[in-house]
């Protein structure tokens, strides 16, 4: 899953997992943090790319949501804002791993990483 309200952003992380050697299976896309909580419970996707500057709720907030209810989720941030503070938030509320939007590269070895776990 794929949460991004910036549509060239989510075409663009979609791009990169497609155009990667492994079947990812279906990527499902999300605009907004509250498109995403309910997509989220219905299809149990195996990762979840989360944006953290979003309309209504951020994607902190709902990781947070995700987590609460799902203990095995598996969300890794990929924002823009790369500071230490949003790498401790993100860790701190559980996220896998966290990316930043100028280092798009290194999503897929991260998926790879967190999907094979067990």
């Amino acid at each position: 899953m794929i949460v991004d309200n910036d549509t060239s952003m989510l075409r663009m992380l979609k791009s990169i997992i497609m155009s990667s050697s492994i079947n990812f299976g279906q990527i499902i896309e999300c605009v907004s943090a509250e498109e995403a909580i309910t997509k989220y419970f219905i299809h149990k996707p195996d990762c979840v790319l989360m944006d953290v500057e979003l309309e209504k709720m951020d994607g902190l907030e709902a990781t947070e949501i995700i987590y609460a209810q799902d203990k095995l989720a598996k969300v890794i941030i990929v924002t823009s804002y790369d500071s230490p503070t949003a790498r401790n938030k993100a860790k701190e509320i559980g996220a896998r791993d966290f990316v930043a939007k100028d280092c798009l590269s290194d999503v897929i070895p991260i998926i790879q990483k967190i999907v094979c776990q067990r």
